[in-house]
């Protein structure tokens, strides 16, 4: 398989994003494990629950981040030039709606493979991705069929360790003393709060909006390039694959297989795509 010097398989810069994003985590939660926080007064009284809690919830967080920086997206395989359809033999065994209709589809011009419908080339990855949703540079991978479901699951856990961290930081925040004496020695955990509060709204304004478009089963960048996508502004309908709120989320969440999406577009507008 192809891997593009910058995707889920990743050089020298993806390696270093990935460290600097287990280190943060790393040191912001030593840090509110060693100031004067909630959770250093728990560890004083004996009761490391919450402590220990606290820390298995930041390496659920790191673990997961690390599954989707480093899975396979979704890369759409080579056809093997029959220019009938992009699916090999086992993905078409693992995916719902395998008998679709005989669609008319594009071929890349990067990488030559036939492109499923939703596919698109990611020029950081060199490779075609399936139910392409955009790449994340801080995760330094593609954004795609596969990984989704865990990319938001990692978004809502994320946004968990930071909503407590904002917590535990502001418990070591005590401003009625404040003086220089008391900035010199709360620098680290004021700047620390700082940080914590920028990224949680970040977090949660993510979360919401892959949110919203999981539900409407749409992607960002269907959602933002609507009117440069053959498949989209050439159909009747506004969003051909929307199948209502609960039959969208539980294909996302539950379904665990690829997806011949060629099988919900309307047949009326095959010869479009």
């Amino acid at each position: 398989m192809r891997v593009g010097p910058s995707g889920g398989r990743g050089g020298g810069s993806g390696w270093a994003v990935r460290a600097a994003q287990t280190g943060l985590s790393c040191g912001v939660t030593a840090g509110l494990l060693l100031h004067d926080t909630d959770l250093q007064r728990q560890l004083e009284q004996g009761q490391p629950l919450q402590p220990l809690l606290f820390t298995l919830l930041v390496l659920s967080s790191i673990v997961l981040y690390f599954v989707v920086s480093l899975m396979n997206p979704g890369y759409v395989e080579d056809d093997g030039g029959d220019g009938k359809d992009s699916m090999t033999g086992e993905e078409k065994a693992k995916t719902l709606f395998s008998e679709a209709p005989n669609i008319r589809l594009r071929r890349c011009g990067y990488c030559m493979v036939k492109q499923p419908l939703r596919a698109k080339h990611c020029q950081a990855c060199q490779q075609c991705v399936r139910r392409y949703d955009h790449h994340c540079p801080w995760i330094e991978n593609c954004i795609g069929e596969r990984n989704h479901p865990l990319f938001v699951l990692y978004l809502a856990v994320q946004l968990a360790v930071l909503l407590w961290a904002l917590q535990v930081a502001w418990s070591g925040l005590n401003f009625r003393s404040f003086s220089w004496l008391w900035l010199q020695c709360h620098l680290l955990l004021l700047l620390s709060f700082l940080l914590l509060l920028v990224c949680t709204v970040i977090a949660t304004l993510l979360l919401g909006s892959h949110l919203y478009l999981v539900s409407c089963n749409t992607t960002t960048w269907e959602f933002m390039s609507r009117h440069r996508i053959s498949y989209l502004k050439h159909c009747k309908a506004e969003n051909p694959f929307d199948q209502g709120v609960l039959l969208n989320l539980w294909r996302f969440f539950c379904a665990c297989r690829l997806m011949a999406w060629e099988k919900l577009y309307p047949p009326e507008e095959s010869e479009l795509v």
